[in-house]
């Protein structure tokens, strides 16, 4: 029964957002709120030395950017909160993606000036694909933007999901007034200085109030509402938890307003941890055998102890630091006896957890993404977790050969972190990495250099389209520097391609030969699962 009653409390979920519309300064303030910070850090906060709580890494402060998962732990209101604030840079879509499958719902946060742009479009597209709701968060209402129905529009039209707006604004940039609650029927005033004023509908009839009903904003948003009452969208809480319909909040992160009664609502109609597919059958979150997957593995999160943390999952029963559990992938028993909890960063030791939950575990170099740990005699795996095909590659050398023996351990540690994708060149020892995005690579060669003391040398082979091969169907006579056969990390065969006209060309010249698409696997997977 307490296993089942601490499994309820739980809130896990992922804010995604387009790089920019305010995810880290939004969590923030959520940290605030369960008075894990005093003041709230800006990810911008290069000059006064003021850093966000959730960018740990030295590199994510000198750019002002999320380049890892963050994990936060905190209580609110009774229930427990676990939020992972993902990196919104397009070039870091793997590890996001990586991240979603962790989590029981998510917040999408949009910049009310730009309205979706083509990252949010990208990590929607993944949240439908696996079926995870979302609630939407249009941000920086205390700017000038676009008009809150358009907005709604290009959301339904765009993602091709219906809406349900929660609140409405009143006004915007140096105009706004506040927002009109829908759900807890109650007007919301802005004061600015972070001062908001809860003032129920049948109170607004006061003489204290004349002069904000009085204006034409608030006239206006007043009757927005009332057609929005009358010839919107009926909300379903049933539509929100299959991913049909999103509720919509109006706020700003940064003054930040509209993000209490954003989150108390929320957290009120977020889901507790559900049922997970597995390769023996359904596992309930009740189950009282322990039971959880590895999403993440991050290296030198102290550099001073050059630790290795595998991000974990609770799935089901209870955790209890010191636990036997065994590694399904080799039967191997393991004791799970150095647990932690996070702030991004900081951390503390964790003595249990239930499922729902996101612990660290030390790891002495045995796990793999994706690795399943448990309780009991029937060993099972959780669904595997899907794989996306880098588009950039670049061949690395060590600068330095006396430094050979670092090389080898940053690439193979970063590699098993899924920060870059490792290729080995046919019956050679040269290295390939693969990447989304440029910025992979900067971050990959700064650390090699910070955190290995090895310093690379980088050669660009430019964007290829990679395919893979089925073992016996390998014929290296075919392949050349233009389409170049090369080995992953796992010793399957792939072939990259130089372009869209050299894949064409070798399609039609060996039509025998199977080329395997990993965008088109994992899009099955995912309509099967």
């Amino acid at each position: 029964m307490a296993i089942q009653e601490e499994m309820s409390k739980r809130r896990t979920f992922a804010i995604i957002s387009h790089p920019d519309a305010g995810k880290t300064t939004l969590t923030e303030t959520l940290l605030l709120f369960g008075n894990l910070i005093r003041s709230a850090g800006t990810v911008k906060g290069k000059k006064s030395g003021k850093f966000a709580t959730s960018d740990w890494m030295e590199i994510e402060k000198q750019r002002g950017i999320s380049v890892t998962s963050s994990v936060m732990n905190f209580n609110y209101q009774g229930l427990q909160v676990n939020i992972l604030d993902t990196p919104g840079h397009e070039d870091f879509s793997e590890d996001t993606y990586r991240t979603l499958t962790a989590v029981d719902s998510v917040v999408m946060i949009i910049d009310a000036t730009k309205g979706i742009e083509a990252q949010t479009k990208k990590l929607f597209k993944v949240c439908r694909m696996r079926g995870i709701p979302i609630f939407t968060f249009i941000n920086k209402l205390d700017r000038e933007g676009r008009e809150p129905l358009e907005l709604l529009e290009e959301i339904e039209e765009v993602l091709n999901i219906e809406t349900y707006p929660m609140n409405w604004p009143a006004g915007m940039g140096k105009r706004f007034l506040g927002i009109f609650d829908r759900h807890d029927k109650q007007f919301v005033q802005f004061s600015g200085n972070e001062q908001e004023t809860f003032i129920p509908y049948d109170d607004l009839d006061r003489p204290a109030y004349e002069s904000l009903v009085a204006q034409e904003e608030y006239q206006l948003a007043q009757d927005e509402v009332s057609l929005l009452d009358e010839a919107g969208d009926q909300f379903s809480l049933d539509a929100v938890l299959t991913g049909e319909q999103t509720p919509v909040f109006f706020g700003s992160a940064l003054a930040p307003f509209g993000v209490k009664t954003f989150f108390d609502t929320f957290i009120s109609m977020a889901p507790q941890p559900g049922a997970r597919k597995t390769t023996e059958g359904v596992v309930q979150p009740g189950n009282p055998e322990f039971s959880g997957f590895i999403f993440k593995i991050q290296a030198n999160m102290n550099p001073a102890h050059r630790d290795r943390v595998a991000f974990l999952r609770v799935c089901s029963g209870k955790f209890e630091r010191g636990i036997s559990v065994k590694l399904a992938r080799t039967g191997k028993t393991i004791n799970l006896s150095q647990s932690q909890q996070f702030v991004a960063s900081s951390r503390g030791t964790v003595e249990e957890a239930y499922a729902g939950d996101i612990i660290g575990i030390y790891d002495p170099n045995v796990y793999r993404i994706g690795d399943t740990l448990l309780e009991g005699k029937e060993l099972f795996e959780y669904n595997e977790l899907p794989k996306f095909p880098p588009e950039q590659y670049k061949r690395v050398t060590v600068k330095n050969v006396m430094k050979s023996k670092q090389f080898k351990k940053g690439i193979e540690q970063l590699v098993q972190e899924g920060a870059i994708q490792l290729f080995t060149k046919y019956k050679t020892e040269s290295y390939i990495i693969g990447a989304v995005g440029e910025l992979q690579f900067d971050v990959f060669k700064y650390r090699m250099q910070n955190e290995y003391n090895s310093e690379v040398v980088l050669e660009t082979i430019g964007e290829r389209i990679p395919r893979w091969l089925k073992d016996d169907q390998v014929d290296s006579t075919l392949f050349d520097e233009r389409n170049m056969l090369v080995e992953d990390r796992e010793g399957h065969y792939v072939v990259l391609f130089k372009n869209d006209f050299s894949l064409r060309w070798f399609k039609d010249k060996h039509p025998e030969i199977e080329l395997i698409d990993l965008y088109e696997v994992n899009q099955y997977d995912q309509t099967e699962s």
